[in-house]
């Protein structure tokens, strides 16, 4: 089943898995982060990821978060390859009016992110990341057959062998129960460029 090969860095203490879901309750204070900005760096939620060495693919996953209710709760995609580089995308709570739906991309330990505010009563979203060699394009949609570019990133060290999967966390003290169904991975579906040849 395709959760079969998928491995844990670092393994909540409350979840299940089955072959078609995966459900986490997430830990209070959990997160991912490093540096800009705040100064600090957190570096403690629960990633479930597949290993692989294919230069072109797309990974295609729904979560929902209805139990989502406190700031920054949230669940998403991760490429989680060490504590310094990795990406995710994911709708993180705000407040009963709006959340933020957005990436953060992080390169030899320096985090970037970029939202756009969402309403608050969105509670369902599918992503997809694909991977064209060391380049990136993460896209999100609400019924799971129209996608959207949340972002196109370079990963200085996702040249070769890298990890990918999911992850949820509460970074405040918090709780609530991520689930992510409808897991698959495709051809890539973010296809060559075809306009302006590369230099």
């Amino acid at each position: 089943m395709f959760t079969d090969n998928m491995k844990w860095t670092r393994e909540p203490v409350n979840y299940s898995v089955t072959e078609d879901r995966i459900e986490i309750t997430t830990t209070p204070h959990t997160d991912l982060w490093q540096r800009t900005y705040y100064h600090f760096r957190n570096d403690n939620a629960p990633v479930f990821q597949l290993e692989t060495e294919d230069k072109y693919f797309s990974f295609i996953v729904k979560t929902d978060f209805s139990g989502s209710h406190h700031r920054f709760d949230q669940c998403g995609i991760v490429m989680y390859l060490d504590s310094e580089n990795w990406l995710k995308g994911s709708v993180e709570y705000e407040n009963e009016t709006f959340q933020h739906l957005g990436s953060v991309v992080t390169n030899h330990g320096f985090s970037d992110w970029a939202t756009t505010a969402i309403p608050a009563d969105v509670k369902v979203m599918w992503y997809r990341l694909s991977r064209r060699e060391d380049d990136y394009c993460m896209e999100c949609s609400q019924d799971g057959e129209s996608f959207t570019q949340m972002r196109i990133c370079h990963m200085w060290e996702g040249s070769g062998k890298i990890q990918f999967g999911i992850y949820a966390c509460s970074p405040e003290d918090s709780s609530f129960k991520a689930v992510f169904t409808d897991m698959k991975i495709t051809e890539c579906a973010w296809k060559a460029h075809d306009g302006q040849q590369p230099d």
